[in-house]
């Protein structure tokens, strides 16, 4: 059987969709969060745990930093996470939450 150009181009384009995948934001290291304290942990330690945040903003007057980590798959083996720190006006965090759809490790979140 011979094969046309336009054949292998569908074959190899439907063989890409079907294994491809994608990111955004850029990958951290969740269990560090346990390490976290409320009124104690500074924002240059957060940075020394977790890097450069993805994305900084304001929220009611206090900064907040978001890390961010999403990986799709089109297999279905997607990964998603997110941390969000809000930090007081001494640059101490305010509060934290961490979000992710990968099973719990046993860590409580404050």
């Amino acid at each position: 059987m011979k094969t046309t150009p336009i054949c292998a181009l569908i074959i190899i384009l439907g063989f890409l969709f079907a294994t491809g995948c994608g990111t955004a934001g850029k990958n951290f290291d969740e269990s560090l969060y346990k390490n976290i304290i409320v009124g104690t942990t500074t924002h240059k330690e957060i940075q020394a745990m977790f890097g450069a945040p993805f994305k900084k903003g304001v929220q009611n007057g206090y900064k907040v930093w978001t890390y961010e980590y999403n990986f799709y798959n089109s297999l279905g083996n997607d990964i998603t996470k997110d941390m969000v720190i809000v930090f007081d006006r001494r640059g101490v965090v305010k509060s934290h939450q961490m979000m992710t759809n990968q099973p719990e490790t046993g860590e409580t979140t404050q």
